[in-house]
C-alpha cells in the first residue's frame, strides 16, 4: 500500500472560499494558489456576465455542462460540454448562458495577481460599477 505524498506547506494552495452568489448565477473556488485559481462557475439561463477586461491574468473554460456563448475579442463562439477556450489578458470578453438549463464550467486563472477587483467592466446588464463584483 503506497503512502499519500503530502505537500510542504510552500507548495499547499490557500483554504477554498464558499460559493458567492452573483446577479447572474454563482461560483466557487475550488483551489488558490501562488499564480493561479480554479473556480466552478455557474450561470443561469438567459443571463450572461458583464463585458469585462483583466489586465493581470488569464483564463480557460472548460464546459462541464449546458451551452456558453463566448466572446472574446473580436470572436462569438457557442460551447457545449467538454469544449474550451481561452482568454487572453488584456482581452474584452463576456460569458453568456443562452440555453435553458444552467451553464457549468471550470474556470482556470492563471497570473500575477488574481483578485476580482482586476475587472474593467465596459457593459454589465446589472449596472455593477467597475470595483464591484
Amino acid at each position: 500500500m503506497t503512502q499519500p505524498t503530502v505537500l510542504p506547506a510552500s507548495s499547499a494552495s490557500k483554504s477554498v472560499a464558499a460559493t458567492e452568489l452573483r446577479p447572474w448565477g454563482s461560483f466557487t473556488i475550488l483551489d488558490d494558489a501562488a499564480g493561479y485559481k480554479i473556480k466552478r462557475i455557474e450561470v443561469k439561463p438567459g443571463h450572461r456576465l458583464s463585458l469585462q477586461m483583466h489586465h493581470h491574468r488569464s483564463e480557460h473554460w472548460i464546459v462541464v455542462s449546458g451551452t456558453a456563448r463566448v466572446i472574446c475579442g473580436d470572436k462569438d463562439v457557442l460551447l457545449f460540454t467538454n469544449q474550451s477556450t481561452y482568454v487572453p489578458p488584456c482581452t474584452q470578453h463576456r460569458l453568456e448562458n443562452p440555453g435553458v438549463i444552467p451553464l457549468v464550467l471550470i474556470e482556470v486563472q492563471n497570473g500575477d495577481y488574481l483578485g476580482e477587483d482586476d475587472i474593467i467592466r465596459y457593459q454589465d446588464d446589472y449596472a455593477r460599477t467597475e470595483n464591484k463584483n
